[in-house]
């Protein structure tokens, strides 16, 4: 095989085979500690297939032959982020080191890892209790992270309106003045074209609101697609639950209804009593959070849902006309996070456009910003 390949492709054949590969692409002597990393953890696929574990290059795939803090320490100074982030979560959910997190070092060790603590959110009811007290302290990590990007976002979105009468020197999409930005930059039009070269952008200044009262009621997905928007949406409660003026209401769905409203200040523990995967009930949940509305006009409804519906879509349907008559704000998401890219049934996502509930796929701030345009 070496002689069918250039140097560079068997260097690289070499290290997605291991050392099983030996005999017919030996490793270069540069590659030691890629390939014992990588082999550290991917041994464990040919073990599990029967074969036995090839001799010289590395030790035995027992996890104490190197201790998971060290086999860390190492691929977080040979890979990229992203590669890292893949190792990371296949290490815990393919292959089954609760090492990793039983470690107290190894979970210190770790960043905030969205893809990881997601993909342990999926399968933490297998985790040994030392690696479920890691994913815990994983999830808080990741949720500080999540707070500390978001809450400034939601805070300047709900707790201030628009003032168009004052420009403000902060950029951004929130406070972007549309108008004023046309009017500045009028004299830059070109006339073959009709194209405007803007170079002043405007934005507006903000002035706290002083009628800001609104009940919301958020509605979660625990279907296994969902866990993505349900780590987004237990941040995005947990922020509206601090702010003024603002009563919270969140419940998690999938069959039955989980009514975590007394946890929406505590988003990590709100991810750890979530159970993702099963079935989904929607026209359930959305009839739940009609028994909820005390304030129509003053109230918002936020499915967060991949809207594969497994009841009645006819009963879903009615359920969101009804609340669309009464005056409720009603507001659709396929997907919660940060790449906002949503795998979702279309067919009933544009019935329930048709009953009255807008529906998009959006990245957090995004919606902190679609809040508050409702909210005004």
């Amino acid at each position: 095989m070496a002689g069918l390949v250039s140097g560079e492709q068997a260097r690289r054949w070499r290290l997605v085979l291991g050392r099983y590969a030996d005999g017919n692409l030996p490793r270069d002597s540069s590659d030691a500690g890629l390939d014992e990393t990588l082999g550290y953890l991917y041994d464990r696929e040919y073990t599990r297939r029967g074969h036995r574990h090839a001799r010289g290059g590395g030790g035995t795939l027992d996890p104490s032959a190197i201790k998971a803090l060290n086999w860390l320490g190492k691929a977080r100074t040979l890979f990229s982020a992203s590669t890292l982030e893949r190792l990371q979560a296949d290490a815990v959910t393919r292959y089954g080191l609760d090492d990793l997190l039983a470690d107290p070092g190894t979970v210190d060790a770790l960043g905030p890892n969205q893809q990881l603590a997601t993909a342990l959110m999926r399968m933490k009811g297998r985790l040994s209790p030392a690696a479920a007290d890691g994913l815990r302290t994983l999830i808080a990590k990741v949720v500080a992270d999540i707070v500390a990007r978001l809450k400034p976002r939601f805070t300047t979105a709900l707790t201030g309106m628009r003032d168009r009468s004052r420009r403000s020197p902060h950029a951004s999409s929130a406070n972007f003045d549309a108008k004023r930005t046309i009017a500045a930059n009028l004299a830059n039009v070109d006339p073959a074209t009709g194209r405007m070269l803007v170079e002043q952008v405007r934005f507006a200044a903000r002035r706290r609101r002083t009628n800001l009262q609104w009940d919301v009621i958020v509605l979660v997905d625990q279907s296994g697609s969902m866990a993505d928007s349900l780590l987004h949406a237990a941040v995005s409660a947990s922020i509206l639950a601090g702010l003024p003026g603002v009563s919270v209401r969140l419940i998690l769905f999938d069959t039955s209804l989980v009514d975590l409203t007394h946890l929406a200040h505590d988003p990590v523990e709100v991810l750890l009593t979530a159970q993702l995967g099963g079935g989904t009930n929607i026209a359930q949940a959305m009839k739940h959070a009609e028994s909820l509305v005390s304030q129509p006009t003053r109230t918002v409804v936020a499915l967060i849902s991949d809207f594969e519906e497994g009841g009645s879509v006819t009963a879903l349907i009615a359920s969101v006309r009804r609340l669309a008559a009464s005056g409720v704000t009603l507001l659709g998401l396929a997907a919660l996070s940060d790449e906002g890219e949503p795998w979702y049934d279309a067919t009933t996502a544009a019935r329930l456009v048709a009953a009255g509930m807008p529906v998009a796929a959006m990245t957090p701030d995004r919606f902190a910003e679609w809040l508050a345009e409702v909210m005004a």
